[in-house]
């Protein structure tokens, strides 16, 4: 994440690596992020990509396959002299985690390859593979000393989310992975964090005088982060049923944009700065007792529906899904955190799917101005105080306020002011994944998380994962396909006498 005005330096040379090479997340997100940066002219002049397979591959069906992805994947048209560009320098090895000699053959073949494509030892690991795989890859990486930084050479390991499935597994990864690789070499990926808005929260906290004195308990009466989806699990049933609403958003994507929301200002713009500041909220997060857990907390499975034009059938009939799973494919969750500028202001968390609506948004609710002096006229109420900042499906910041109504009556109504990034700039279409790629490969972390802010994340809802797993059955509600989720999600807010923001 470059802070520069000017066109962003091109990396030094590398070889990309990806494990995972033929995988889904490779051609719809990976492949197409590598394209657009090769488009913008942000790849390095001595560049390499190897695709690692577990069964022997020619390099020419490897091409033909990615190219087939990137065709349908783009979100630009595709060039025929950019996408060359990108496949001609690609290279197919075999390596597989449970055939250790493997790794030591891939190891010589680096010497070779690198020395051939002038990429100074400097190298990338992507491991686009399911999160069982990153510790057995990781290890042999490590065995055969391709991670090991020397002679001037950069040696770096690019993770995806989730980063465990609860805080024990998270400190188990954690350990292996830095047993092998210093936390400077290690980039966990979300993908979230590559979206424009996200981004600009930082911007919009500290860069503006209007905002930074009022970001404070003092002005917020709460603070809602939905990220709802229209999606059913689909084929996707084996992965979510043991995995879930929680442990698949909230640890990861919503407590990115928490902690982005809520840290302190940092003492300067740098990775490891911003990093300690996003760790410290996380873990200032109050631990909920299990009483406390069930009731801030609604989990919920969508019944049969229809979102839009789709028939949603139930989830307890998804193909790989147990009939009697407890498993939720929604929650919401009210936290607070226990420290000076946050005291006492409620933080509302929700995300599910098989919604009635695609959104991901940020509402920050500003407290009440006094009534007292609109008593004694037709005034009877005053609108909602919102800093909505919207992520999806439109970027952009909206400010809700109260104006008077044109008429010789004092007439007030809630009006908006609108931000959107499309109005403003004309930025090439994206994946999302070009910034952090374009990250990972000039060595910026900040957006990033650390060891210590994953914990963090797991140590906050574990009270929760623990509380519905010991009452089972009990608590958890359903919702229709299509709907806004449980009723029940209502009331978790109703009770402090606050609403969800309407979304539309």
């Amino acid at each position: 994440m470059t802070v520069a005005s000017n066109k962003p330096r091109k990396p030094e040379p590398c070889c990309f690596v990806i494990f995972g090479v033929t995988g889904d997340l490779t051609h719809r997100l990976v492949i197409p992020a590598l394209y657009n940066l090769a488009e913008s002219d942000l790849l390095p002049e001595q560049f390499c990509i190897v695709g690692i397979v577990r069964k022997q591959m020619s390099e020419d069906d490897l091409r033909q396959s990615l190219m087939e992805g990137l065709n349908k994947h783009a979100t630009r048209p595709v060039k025929q002299e950019v996408v060359q560009k990108v496949l001609r320098c690609l290279t197919c090895l075999e390596a597989d985690p449970s055939d250790p000699a493997s790794f030591d053959t891939l190891s010589k073949a680096f010497e070779k390859l690198e020395t051939e494509k002038g990429t100074c030892g400097n190298r990338l690991f992507y491991l686009a593979v399911p999160p069982a795989a990153f510790a057995p890859i990781t290890e042999q990486l490590g065995r055969v000393g391709l991670l090991r930084e020397q002679h001037g050479a950069w040696r770096r390991l690019v993770v995806e989310k989730p980063f465990g499935t609860d805080l024990a597994s998270a400190k188990t990864l954690n350990s292996k992975l830095l047993k092998i690789a210093d936390e400077h070499q290690i980039y966990r990926i979300d993908h979230y964090l590559g979206k424009e808005t996200v981004q600009n929260i930082l911007v919009l906290r500290f860069a503006n005088g209007m905002f930074e004195p009022i970001w404070n308990r003092n002005h917020i009466d709460h603070i809602q982060i939905t990220v709802e989806e229209k999606l059913a699990v689909g084929h996707r049933g084996s992965f979510y049923d043991v995995t879930g609403a929680l442990r698949d958003m909230v640890p990861n994507h919503l407590f990115q944009l928490l902690s982005l929301v809520t840290m302190e200002p940092p003492r300067r713009f740098e990775a490891h700065a911003v990093r300690s500041e996003k760790a410290d909220v996380l873990a200032a997060i109050q631990t909920q007792s299990p009483e406390e857990a069930l009731r801030n907390s609604v989990r919920g499975q969508y019944r049969a529906g229809k979102s839009g034009d789709v028939e949603i059938g139930d989830y307890r009939k998804t193909p790989d899904v147990k009939p009697d799973t407890t498993t939720e494919t929604y929650v919401a969750l009210k936290l607070t955190i226990d420290n000076w500028r946050w005291a006492g202001v409620p933080f509302y968390l929700r995300t599910g799917k098989a919604l009635g609506l695609k959104r991901t948004e940020v509402a920050i609710k500003f407290k009440q101005a006094p009534f007292a002096m609109f008593r004694s006229t037709p005034v009877d109420r005053l609108s909602q105080n919102y800093l909505v900042i919207g992520i999806e499906p439109a970027e952009g910041i909206t400010l809700q306020f109260n104006t008077k109504i044109p008429g010789p009556t004092i007439s007030i109504d809630g009006v908006e002011m609108k931000f959107r990034y499309k109005d403003y700039f004309n930025a090439a279409p994206s994946t999302g994944y070009e910034t952090l790629i374009y990250d990972c490969m000039i060595g910026d972390n900040i957006l990033f998380q650390r060891a210590d802010g994953v914990e963090a994340g797991w140590q906050a809802v574990q009270p929760f994962l623990d509380a519905w797993k010991k009452a089972g059955a009990d608590g958890l509600v359903s919702y229709k396909a299509g709907s806004e989720g449980p009723v029940e999600a209502n009331e978790l807010l109703a009770r402090d006498g606050r609403h969800w923001r309407k979304l539309t």
